[in-house]
């Protein structure tokens, strides 16, 4: 099912865009839903889509071990797509989730096409690198 226009202007990064790239947006994305328990990426495993959290909370475990909780407007499978690697992180719902998923070719066309958005990823990216890596500086 694709994803609808209503639960696009719902994610924080793409509020502000006009209709028009919402419907294009809405042709890239796909909506899915996770029960509790269920993981939405496992570490280590290929990463081949970018899933946005529109509703509901998870929590990111790195080697068996609680760095984090996502929730509604979270988004993850950015790093494995922009360097290639493998997942970094598993990330698993504690609630049910509802999210937008969109695949690579996908996400690269989202990332060359709109300014905006890939601002707002490379900008989680580097906050969350400083998060976890204290000693990495500019």
């Amino acid at each position: 099912m694709s994803a609808t226009s209503e639960t696009l202007r719902a994610v924080p990064l793409f509020q502000g865009m006009t209709d028009r790239s919402i419907g294009e947006i809405a042709g890239l994305a796909s909506e899915a839903d996770f029960q509790p328990g269920t993981p939405l990426v496992r570490e280590g495993d290929p990463g081949d889509t970018f899933i946005v959290i529109v509703d509901g909370r998870a929590t990111v475990e790195r080697h068996s071990e609680r760095i984090g909780e996502m929730s509604a407007g979270d988004f993850l499978g950015e790093i494995s797509l922009i360097d290639g690697g493998p997942r970094s992180a598993t990330v698993t719902a504690v609630d049910p989730i509802h999210a937008l998923v969109i695949e690579c070719d996908g996400f690269r066309r989202l990332m060359d096409s709109y300014p905006p958005v890939r601002m707002d990823i490379l900008t989680a990216l580097t906050m969350r690198l400083r998060r976890d890596a204290p000693s990495v500086s500019d």
